[in-house]
């Protein structure tokens, strides 16, 4: 075999394997259309996973409508919430439940491109069946926004979203870290999505579980996030629930930052399900 001839083939598994790799992949969604859907658990569900504190319209300030453009500052760029209102122009109002549901679980959007991991799609895979269709029903009884997305501020190769393919490869299949089927488990690692932004990340943007919620510095590298650990925080379940609820922590201090939306979301919970969050914060092992 020629020196040409080698090189020719290696080229050519290289990128056989590259298309592999980076090919979008959708989970089977059939069994969703035997589901009836339940607005009023997904109103809750809307609410467990935060879903209007990152595409809430902030001039209005009102959670259900969803015109998106808050600005995420990252190493990476910079990411704008989309429209996700029910408008057919702006929004996703001409989705189905299966559209939804791959975007929700599997990262992918309707004309089959991978979305950017700012959106913790890795979290919501974990999502059950029955929540998904209920999110979905509450979703289409919310106001349509007319409202134009905001392009992504992002550099080569960070911009070219069929590179995602491999950092899904990577990240994007991640079983729970701890407790699993629990009630706070669920809540935490899949609706709440805590750890997206308490555990610290590798080099390519993937979650360190090994320092599973010890803090991270913020996705603009201008502050850090605390750790909510027990290894680091001292509270107890009682005054975490607490916190959860008031806002207030055993110090008296008032929450404040981007918490400050966390715990507007966490105060609509039930307090079962607020203790649950605690439960499992204190019983993760570190």
């Amino acid at each position: 075999m020629s020196l040409k001839t080698a090189i020719f083939i290696f080229i050519l598994t290289a990128w056989g394997t590259y298309l592999a790799l980076t090919s979008p992949r959708v989970t089977e969604t059939k069994q969703l259309a035997t589901l009836t859907g339940d607005p009023e658990n997904g109103a809750y569900v809307f609410t467990a996973a935060g879903c209007a504190s990152c595409h809430m319209d902030k001039a209005s300030n009102d959670r259900l409508s969803l015109s998106g453009g808050q600005a995420f500052v990252t190493q990476f760029g910079t990411f704008y919430a989309p429209n996700v209102s029910m408008s057919g122009t702006d929004g996703i109002g001409n989705w189905t439940l299966e559209h939804f549901a791959a975007a929700l679980r599997d990262g992918i959007n309707p004309d089959g491109q991978h979305y950017f991991p700012v959106f913790p799609y890795t979290d919501y895979a974990k999502m059950t069946d029955q929540d998904v269709v209920d999110l979905w029903a509450f979703w289409r009884s919310l106001p349509a926004v007319e409202s134009a997305n905001v392009a992504h501020e992002i550099c080569f190769p960070f911009s070219m979203r069929r590179n995602i393919g491999l950092w899904k490869w990577l990240y994007a299949d991640t079983p729970y870290v701890s407790q699993q089927g629990t009630r706070g488990a669920y809540l935490v690692e899949a609706l709440g999505h805590c750890a997206q932004c308490h555990t610290p990340r590798d080099p390519f943007g993937g979650l360190d579980v090994s320092q599973w919620m010890t803090g991270a510095p913020s996705a603009d590298g201008r502050a850090n996030i605390p750790p909510i650990a027990p290894s680091e925080l001292k509270w107890s379940s009682e005054e975490i629930a607490e916190y959860l609820q008031s806002g207030f922590t055993p110090e008296y201090d008032m929450v404040g930052g981007h918490m400050a939306a966390v715990v507007e979301n966490t105060s609509r919970l039930t307090t079962a399900d607020r203790n649950a969050i605690a439960t499992y914060l204190t019983n993760l092992k570190n």
